[in-house]
């Protein structure tokens, strides 16, 4: 499985300089914590029309909320992987599936799944358009579960946004295997939304068990091998939830991805072992798409070990991202087109030290999502975002984690 490179861990990082929040902003997180009842748990907070809803007016879509998250003196960054995945429809529609069909508030045991449907649940039904919640009881739980992010060091994302989606799959496959010999439990639409593994009419049992994370977020790579003596290719599939991307100096992420997918030439140290040769062969080695998935997350990587100062360096680089991508070139999935509607950036000049906001296109609105403070934004704001094509530069936002819906044909 193609697994991104790790970046630099809690246990690697000083504590965070968080940075500072405006009076108004911290007097709502004071009355969120101060609210009873089942908003004590979630504190919705917020009076009258927001500064927000005046903005769009007219324009506010109808039904939608737009809310901000307390942050914990450093928990910017599961806010903003939070807001990404909340305007991600297709996760959010299903999550909240989820919640109906198969939650049981009475005997069911809380875990990171229900605690997350619980609060998209309390957003989506808020009578409110605007606010603020306190996602305290899901951070609780984040920190039960992983003790790398306990305390108040500065935390990656992109880490987060893989612990929590390879968490919620592990829940929903043992919730299956618990429920799948009981004649009575049905799928809620009669069929295998929540990753139910049917039978076939012969009794054989169809794998693997897919669930509905995997149907947003999964695609798979197909790694050829290539040997240059006798010309047999090796083929292996691996699925992916994000592709983990190098980046370069003043470049845009299509040539990024283009280098991604690039053929590489095994010689020297690193020939390949064919097989029908029974050798060690010089050989053409590349990557291809063999299913795009329908959100493709794409982590920009701004966070290397140097090996000379024995330590973790931001890159600074420019990387243009564009509106709409397309992976024709990278894919036999045919059609690959794709729109952006998230970027995770990161603010600050180093891997243990900075903040994360949350840039988010609703309803072709675009949207700041910094922690409890939501505001509206040009689209053209997203290119002071891009990077600095100095090496030493005051600008220190960068975006750090793209998402990408696929467009659907026409």
């Amino acid at each position: 499985m193609a697994k991104p490179a790790r970046s630099p861990t809690a246990a690697e990082a000083p504590p965070a300089v968080e940075r500072s929040r405006s009076a108004v902003g911290s007097g709502l997180r004071s009355l969120a914590s101060a609210a009873s009842g089942f908003l004590d748990r979630w504190s919705v907070v917020g009076t009258g029309a927001s500064r927000l809803e005046r903005v769009l007016g007219d324009q506010f879509p109808e039904g939608e909320h737009y809310f901000g998250l307390e942050n914990f003196g450093n928990t910017c960054y599961c806010n903003s992987v939070l807001q990404a995945l909340y305007y991600c429809i297709p996760f959010r529609e299903q999550l909240l599936e989820y919640s109906a069909n198969y939650k049981n508030p009475g005997d069911a045991e809380e875990n990171l799944l229900t605690c997350l449907a619980d609060l998209f649940v309390q957003i989506s039904l808020s009578k409110k358009k605007t606010g603020v919640i306190s996602p305290k009881r899901f951070v609780h739980r984040v920190k039960k579960e992983n003790e790398s992010f306990w305390g108040y060091m500065h935390q990656d994302a992109h880490e987060f946004l893989n612990f929590l989606l390879n968490e919620i799959v592990d829940i929903l496959e043992r919730e299956f295997s618990t429920m799948k010999d009981s004649p009575e439990t049905t799928s809620p639409d009669g069929g295998a939304s929540n990753g139910e593994a049917k039978h076939l009419a012969n009794g054989v049992r169809r794998e693997p068990m897919v669930t509905w994370v995997h149907k947003n977020f999964q695609g798979i790579l197909t790694n050829e091998t290539k040997c240059l003596m006798c010309e047999t290719v090796t083929a292996k599939d691996e699925t992916f939830l994000d592709l983990s991307i190098d980046i370069e100096q003043n470049s845009s992420l299509t040539s990024c991805l283009k280098n991604f997918f690039s053929t590489e030439t095994l010689n020297a140290d690193d020939k390949f072992f064919c097989d029908k040769c029974c050798s060690l062969q010089e050989a053409q080695k590349r990557m291809k798409i063999k299913r795009a998935p329908q959100i493709l997350v794409i982590h920009l990587k701004r966070f290397k070990f140097i090996e000379q100062l024995s330590r973790h360096k931001k890159l600074s680089y420019r990387v243009v991202y564009p509106m709409e991508l397309k992976l024709s070139s990278a894919s036999d999935d045919v059609d690959c087109e794709y729109s952006l509607f998230a970027v995770v950036v990161h603010l600050g000049s180093g891997p243990n030290q900075g903040h994360y906001v949350c840039q988010i296109k609703s309803c072709d609105h675009w949207l700041c999502f910094d922690d409890d403070n939501v505001e509206k934004i040009q689209e053209s704001t997203l290119q002071t975002f891009y990077g600095s094509s100095r090496e030493y530069s005051g600008n220190t936002d960068h975006g750090y984690i793209l998402f990408y819906e696929r467009i659907a044909k026409r």
